[in-house]
């Protein structure tokens, strides 16, 4: 048994170190006094001057609002249509449900190339141009099947009276759905928007479609940097953004234990 544990901490170690070796290995490059991956002494320059550059940081910007919205927007219209695919019964439900995860299935360019046809064809209807409004309803569009997908477990799992029993105990139908159904689905609410939120800033196949000419993201400004050499600038941003991200886990999950230690105690 003792010999089973060691292989199994070695193996997970391993794969740890696989895993976060090369972000380790970004954030150390990117206090560089350097550009090159020749280590040159510490610096904190390449943060100074990422913070100066106009473009990354609108960028970031755009990524940002655009992330957050469409995680908002996805994550109200995607817990509306669990609810509704779960009032269905049988084969309907089925097919419903199978329906909204093609988003999901169906490769990235395909849905890019389609909603870039679609918002063309409406421009020249309508003479709109492409950019922060097209970015944000295909955001909307291929992160609403994720809130899907995450909050129909946390519906099955849910009593199927529970709604029917607030009615009885005085609530009216608002408040029943607010303050019960919402409260027994919120666990699946929260994933959803998280995926949503994530799979949006991360997202440049279907963004680089339906950007138009003027309206830039940050995947995108980096892979126009591509084209020349990758200034360090981006390395001390990505540092900043999976720090980021790695605080508010380490934030989700002690409030989640917090949670289940004071239902423990209960």
């Amino acid at each position: 048994m003792k010999k089973k544990n060691i292989a199994s901490k070695i193996y997970v170690a391993l794969l740890m170190l696989f895993l976060y070796m090369p972000i380790a290995v970004l954030i150390f490059f990117s206090f560089n006094d350097g550009k090159t991956t020749v280590w040159k002494g510490f610096t904190l320059k390449w943060y100074v001057e990422l913070f100066n550059d106009n473009a990354i940081m609108q960028s970031l910007y755009n990524t940002l609002i655009i992330a957050v919205l469409a995680s908002v927007f996805a994550t109200i219209l995607g817990t509306m249509a669990a609810i509704g695919i779960s009032n269905f019964k049988g084969f309907k439900r089925t097919a419903i449900q199978n329906a909204s995860n093609i988003p999901i299935i169906n490769p990235e360019i395909v849905t890019g190339v389609s909603l870039m046809l679609m918002f063309t064809l409406l421009g020249v209807a309508f003479n709109f141009e492409m950019g922060f409004w097209t970015v944000l309803l295909s955001h909307i569009s291929f992160c609403t099947p994720y809130v899907i997908l995450s909050v129909m477990p946390r519906i099955r799992r849910m009593d199927s009276h529970i709604y029917e029993a607030a009615l009885d105990l005085g609530c009216n139908q608002w408040q029943a759905f607010t303050k019960v159904v919402i409260h027994e689905i919120m666990p699946g609410i929260i994933s959803g928007f998280l995926l949503s939120f994530t799979y949006s800033l991360d997202d440049f196949v279907i963004t680089y479609f339906t950007r138009g000419s003027k309206f830039q993201t940050l995947p995108i400004q980096i892979y126009t940097m591509t084209h020349k050499r990758i200034s360090p600038k981006i390395n001390a941003l990505s540092a900043l953004l999976f720090v980021t991200i790695l605080v508010i886990l380490i934030a989700i999950n002690i409030k989640d234990r917090r949670a289940a230690k004071a239902k423990g105690l209960e």
